[in-house]
């Protein structure tokens, strides 16, 4: 995901072609009670009809009600103010203020955070849910905080990751040399090296129109993204991998973090985590309904071989990798 942002045809109309945000910050500015607070600026590349901006704007409110008005938090969606790399240097320019960014790119500064993101080292949502509760990953988020100086506050479940093409993917052999997009991050490069794929990093705002085009022959993406993101209109085939169970963190930066109370600073933490569990709740409802949702739009929806997909991801697993096999292996154990 490399060059300037450039928005596609849909998620242009999807802003109603305003970067500059006015409308998307209507959450903090509609609401009088909030209206004057210190302004904050909640960047992320999701739709403004997908759960995630959804609880982000509910967050925004909510925060600013239980502070009295002093925070003014308005939500830019939709890669408005920049791809997933590009937010993530913005937290830590100052350019934004909180961020949404899958665990992935968070491990392009911490590393061994990413290590739930290795292709299927989550076995399933129960295995996601037992991670998110457990010590290691305390450890490990609070490792980010010292590594970057900034505070992830919550982990949301983004979903499972499905492949779409336009033609049929039962086995990893029928991966190999098809163009795959992915983000720009190692353990999707793990992936595709592991079936053969080519993997193409397009930034997630392009997706679409490299799809379209045929610049790209496939991407991966949760069902509820496939879905926001219209991946659909020009995929004919949905094959049921579910090779990465994501997550995103919430991260506030360091600079906006230091100018709140310590009374704002639980408000932020309690409310973040709030709006956490109701989005992961959403998406794990939408994934569960939309296979058949696909399949009344005419699309191929496959159930894959998925022991063979793992059997080719798990050697991998440790190989030139940023996290220990001490932490891997615990995970595993959970």
């Amino acid at each position: 995901m490399t060059g300037h942002h450039r928005m596609t045809r849909r998620g242009a109309l999807g802003l109603g072609g305003m970067l500059g945000g006015a409308l998307l910050a209507a959450p903090a500015l509609r609401n009088p009670a909030v209206a004057q607070g210190t302004r904050l600026r909640w960047a992320h590349v999701y739709e403004v009809n997908e759960p995630y901006h959804q609880e982000a704007l509910w967050a925004a409110r909510e925060i600013g009600q239980r502070t009295g008005g002093r925070w003014n938090i308005e939500v830019f969606a939709a890669s408005a103010l920049g791809n997933e790399p590009q937010i993530n240097q913005g937290l830590t320019l100052g350019t934004v203020d909180m961020i949404y960014t899958g665990v992935a790119f968070a491990g392009a500064s911490f590393r061994p955070i990413a290590v739930s993101h290795a292709p299927y080292a989550l076995r399933d949502y129960a295995h996601f849910q037992a991670y998110r509760a457990s010590d290691l990953h305390r450890e490990l988020i609070a490792g980010y905080d010292r590594q970057t100086g900034h505070n992830a506050l919550a982990l949301t479940y983004y979903g499972d990751r499905m492949v779409t093409a336009n033609r049929s993917i039962m086995a990893p052999g029928d991966m190999r040399g098809l163009k795959l997009r992915v983000p720009q991050a190692p353990s999707f490069l793990m992936f595709a090296r592991a079936v053969g794929a080519n993997a193409t990093p397009i930034a997630f705002a392009e997706v679409y129109l490299a799809l379209q085009s045929g610049t790209v022959d496939a991407q991966e993406n949760p069902l509820p993204t496939i879905q926001a993101k219209k991946f659909f209109e020009v995929q004919s085939h949905i094959s049921l991998t579910g090779h990465i169970t994501d997550s995103l963190l919430t991260i506030v930066g360091s600079g906006t973090w230091r100018r709140l109370s310590a009374q704002d600073k639980d408000v932020f933490a309690e409310v973040l985590r709030q709006a956490a569990d109701r989005c992961g709740q959403a998406i794990r409802q939408q994934e569960q309904e939309l296979a058949a949702w696909f399949r009344q739009q005419g699309k191929t929806v496959q159930e894959p071989d998925r022991a063979a997909f793992r059997a080719a991801c798990v050697p991998l697993h440790n190989v030139d990798v940023g996290w220990t096999r001490a932490q891997y292996d615990r995970l595993q154990a959970l």
